[in-house]
């Protein structure tokens, strides 16, 4: 493949996926695979989504869907990969970075996506 240059302004073309530094700078964040930091930051531009959606719970904290089936299309994984992705970020097997309620009925489970750097509200 032949790629192009990058001419003056181009490069503010695209859209980006936010991936907060600590990730990849912060000690207890050293675990966590770089696919599971990218689906995180994936999760985080949903977040916005969200809010244009109204996805607001009864306390007010935003939720997004990102279903396993969306995993192993953005990362071209098989569905062991995609849970092993989720399972990284997760509240009860992983990090904590995400939580996941399931709402049953062959409905997606809802996701809370968390803010580690406002630390946790009691």
């Amino acid at each position: 493949m032949d790629f192009e240059y990058f001419y003056g302004k181009q490069s503010s073309q695209y859209a980006f996926y936010r991936i907060p530094k600590q990730l990849f700078t912060e000690k207890q964040f050293d675990t966590l695979s770089i696919g599971a930091k990218l689906l995180y930051g994936m999760m985080v531009g949903r977040m916005e989504l969200s809010q244009k959606n109204g996805w607001i719970d009864d306390y007010g904290r935003a939720y997004i869907y990102f279903t396993f089936d969306e995993v192993k299309d953005r990362f071209h994984c098989a569905n062991d990969k995609a849970v092993k992705l989720m399972r990284e970020l997760d509240s009860d097997k992983g990090i904590g970075l995400i939580e996941s309620v399931r709402q049953g009925l062959g409905k997606p489970n809802i996701i809370y996506v968390k803010n580690f750097v406002c630390g946790s509200q009691a």
